[in-house]
């Protein structure tokens, strides 16, 4: 899963995440990576994340927009 890989999640890149307070009913919020969080390389319930709007959660999925 490359939502767990540190490697692919890079600041600008845009993702939907959950929230710790999400993380019973899996809700997601969308937004823009600003910071990494998680140190290690790789995380099993995906990397954390600040979102430019200072909102912090683990990636779920990395969102590919067309152009």
């Amino acid at each position: 899963m490359p939502h767990r890989e540190r490697k692919n999640i890079r600041a600008g890149l845009k993702v939907a995440i959950v929230l710790k307070q999400d993380q019973r009913t899996g809700k997601q919020t969308v937004g823009i990576v600003k910071d990494l969080l998680t140190n290690s390389g790789n995380h099993p319930y995906g990397i954390k994340v600040r979102l430019t709007d200072g909102q912090v959660g683990r990636v779920q999925e990395i969102l590919v927009e067309d152009k």
